[in-house]
């Protein structure tokens, strides 16, 4: 494929003449400082389970039936190097999906209870999801969230004008998004 086919692609247009038909996310890895600490708290604060190890001391965790979802790999990069800023190329934050706001709301005093810094609690916009956005000792940026808007039999997205911000979980049950049950 060339290069000005992918950059004139359409997000509602698949590229048909590409084998790869993507069926769910599969798995993230990331490079830490320590890789113990970020293995506590991918058991203690997101509730993954360690599904093994390899012999580089790579940490392999999973949350459902596949081997793994998260690996963990010692980073080679001198201490206080630290990630690239939100202006920079490179990593921004991996969202996971909740059951239910109700359950953002125990997630959200668990967090607190624990001592993780929340960044944002809310509703932004597109996607009309609930979420709570916090960081991993590394500084790794994660979003848990509930209720995000599916495309419809038309293949059309809800307007922007219809998005309804909120800056917390109460605000966001209190105003919800029209078709939405929270």
């Amino acid at each position: 494929m060339r290069t000005t086919d992918v950059e004139n692609a359409t997000t509602d247009e698949p590229l048909t003449n590409t084998p790869i038909r993507v069926r769910k996310l599969g798995h993230v890895v990331f490079r830490v400082s320590d890789v113990e600490r970020s293995t506590r708290f991918w058991t203690e604060i997101m509730g993954f389970t360690i599904s093994d190890y390899n012999e580089r001391g790579m940490v392999f965790l999973r949350h459902g039936s596949d081997h793994h979802s998260i690996a963990l790999a010692e980073a080679s990069s001198s201490p206080g190097e630290g990630l690239p800023t939100k202006a920079s190329i490179g990593f921004d934050h991996l969202a996971l999906e909740v059951e239910s706001v109700e359950e953002l709301f125990r997630i959200r005093e668990f967090l607190r209870a624990r001592n993780v810094p929340i960044l944002y609690e809310g509703r932004r916009g597109a996607g009309s999801n609930p979420g709570i956005e916090f960081q991993d000792p590394d500084g790794y940026t994660f979003e848990v969230y509930a209720a995000m808007d599916q495309i419809g039999e038309d293949g059309n997205s809800r307007p922007s004008e219809q998005w309804r911000r909120a800056s917390s979980l109460e605000e966001a049950v209190q105003n919800p998004v029209e078709g939405v049950t929270y």
